[in-house]
């Protein structure tokens, strides 16, 4: 991945650590959720850049090689919305495709309800939006209790702490921690990493981790999500759309959250919106099947592309 190009951008007063391949007219905004980092587009980045676009992936303020925030615990998904759009700006790109996954699907929906005029599409997975969908899992509330999460953490190495997540979210089951038990104790250590995240993979986001830490990836988004008013009271994404799940990602186990999908509750909110189900998908389905799903989101740039 030696041609993937790095430097640091600086958006509003931050100095933000952008990826990016590729020469097209037509530019394409990775945004990652958690716990990931730019690393986690490297295949797609490769696919769209050799489609004709230009690949661009962002660390997400707070996270990995990107800048803190002075007051991390005040940290805003309206914050990630802003970084976008200024971002864009400083990189003179009227209109952009928006690809998230994870948290980073969240920022990918609502830049478009503040500002169509800057999107020309949507591809995401796993989640829609705190905002656009009404089914907020509860089961992550180890995470928002301040200062529990990052005592479970500090337990462990940072490597071991990433490792035991991907482990975690990459199985079907929604990862439930008993009343004596915090989230860390449900990996056995000699439980290996999923099949298609190497230890190459993992000491790539290790190494970042360990620059940035995890106060502002608590904060947002499990600490922010679903208690942050963004003003909208009926918003609306104009752009077309792709979402794609996987049927083995422990998301779908949320109470009401693939009949949500399935019955096209969702479109109410995102109207021109293309549903596409992956049978052995996981969590991470974009590392899993990045064949497939560069696949998938090359065709939708193509069709949509002016």
């Amino acid at each position: 991945m030696e041609e993937i190009k790095h430097s640091h951008v600086e958006v509003r007063g931050l100095k933000i650590h952008v990826a990016e391949i590729g020469s097209g007219s037509k530019a394409v905004l990775f945004l990652h959720g958690f716990p990931e980092i730019w690393y986690t587009w490297r295949y797609q980045m490769l696919a769209v850049a050799d489609a004709g676009y230009r690949a661009i992936a962002i660390d997400c303020r707070g996270y990995e090689d990107s800048e803190m925030p002075s007051e991390p615990e005040k940290g805003a998904f309206m914050d990630l919305v802003h970084d976008v759009v200024d971002l864009l700006d400083k990189l003179n790109i009227i209109k952009v495709f928006l690809v998230g996954k994870d948290s980073g699907a969240i920022p990918a929906y609502i830049v478009p309800v503040f500002y169509p005029e800057r999107v020309y599409g949507v591809v995401t997975w796993v989640y829609l939006s705190c905002y656009l969908a009404p089914v907020l899992s509860k089961t992550t509330s180890f995470l928002k209790e301040p200062r529990r999460a990052e005592a479970d953490f500090s337990r462990l190495g940072v490597k071991t702490v990433i490792r035991n997540i991907y482990i975690l979210f990459s199985k079907s089951e929604i990862p439930i921690a008993d009343t004596n038990q915090e989230i860390m104790d449900l990996v056995d250590a000699s439980t290996p990493l999923p099949s298609w995240f190497s230890e190459e993979d993992l000491s790539a986001y290790a190494a970042l981790y360990e620059k940035s830490g995890f106060a502002f990836a608590l904060q947002v988004p499990y600490r922010t999500i679903g208690s942050e008013d963004c003003g909208v009271t009926d918003p609306k994404v104009t752009a077309p759309a792709l979402l794609i799940m996987g049927e083995k990602d422990y998301c779908l186990k949320f109470p009401g959250m693939e009949d949500y999908i399935r019955s096209g509750q969702v479109k109410n909110f995102v109207p021109d919106l293309d549903i596409v189900f992956f049978e052995e998908g996981s969590h991470f389905i974009h590392e899993q099947f990045p064949a497939q799903m560069n696949e998938l989101i090359v065709s939708f740039l193509n069709k949509h592309t002016p």
